[in-house]
């Protein structure tokens, strides 16, 4: 079941997840087109080759959205299955990379695409998978434990998994800043998912993932935040120079304690023991 578009009211889906037909635009403005979206972006950039070990391997990209992180991989070589339940991201990332492929940048039967959502991925791309990505999805989710369950079904074993979130513990400092007291003294953080903002529906902690990790018989090999100073700034950097030394910033704190705590995301590397022989 997807959302409807109407009166710009968006609707969960009957698993009370969030999907984002009808919001293509906003999404490439307020994530990607933005500061914030850039830094992200960057920090990925960054952070994924020193936290996974990368060997060409193909990569399921759960939730691929817009589709940057599946062009990511397919640039480096590695065979990707992109799987994203609404169907304006899906058409929007394959229009994309149709337009990169075709200059070069990788060769066009490197991508293949799924119009699924993450509960249906063990019918449809079993795998087992040696590389799973899912960044900023279970956020969205109505049961973001059971998702985790089946990411963890899906990961071959010796394989790695990369999990994003959105940070639940950052969300309520945001709003202390903010001057949202009362919302964050009664822990109401929560998104409805019902109109266009993008507070997402379950942040969640890092506790959460050490838990359902654990209960998955998963091993948590890394941890990074991301965007742990740019959301908290009271003047955004506007000049170049300060962009790259916020950058150069974000970059030197973002596997420090305590700073990555509160990195607007969490970036994780789970890994699945090997099969006993």
């Amino acid at each position: 079941m997807h959302p409807t578009n109407t009166s710009k009211s968006y609707e969960l889906t009957q698993a009370g997840d969030r999907y984002f037909d009808g919001l293509v635009d906003k999404f490439s403005r307020s994530l990607y087109q933005a500061p914030r979206g850039e830094l992200r972006l960057a920090m990925l950039d960054y952070l994924l080759p020193q936290m996974l070990h990368l060997t060409g391997q193909p990569v399921l990209d759960v939730g691929g959205g817009l589709g940057q992180l599946s062009a990511w991989f397919a640039e480096r070589g590695h065979s990707v299955t992109m799987a994203e339940p609404s169907e304006d991201m899906l058409a929007h990332a394959r229009a994309w990379h149709t337009e990169r492929s075709a200059a070069g940048a990788w060769p066009p039967e490197q991508l293949r695409y799924l119009a699924a959502p993450l509960q249906s991925l063990l019918q449809h791309a079993p795998g087992p998978w040696p590389l799973i990505t899912c960044h900023a999805v279970l956020e969205w989710l109505g049961e973001p434990a059971r998702a985790v369950q089946t990411l963890a079904s899906l990961l071959a074993p010796g394989g790695q998994l990369s999990l994003m979130v959105f940070n639940r513990d950052a969300l309520r400092f945001s709003n202390v800043i903010k001057g949202n007291l009362q919302k964050a003294l009664s822990d109401q953080l929560e998104g409805k998912g019902k109109r266009q903002r993008l507070t997402p529906i379950s942040p969640v902690t890092h506790d959460e993932m050490c838990q359902w990790g654990a209960a998955n018989g998963l091993t948590m090999k890394d941890v990074a935040g991301i965007r742990i100073f740019q959301d908290y700034l009271r003047h955004p950097p506007a000049q170049e120079n300060e962009q790259a030394t916020l950058l150069a910033l974000e970059k030197q704190y973002c596997r420090q304690d305590p700073h990555w705590r509160l990195g607007r995301y969490l970036l994780y590397t789970f890994t699945k023991p090997e099969a006993d022989v």
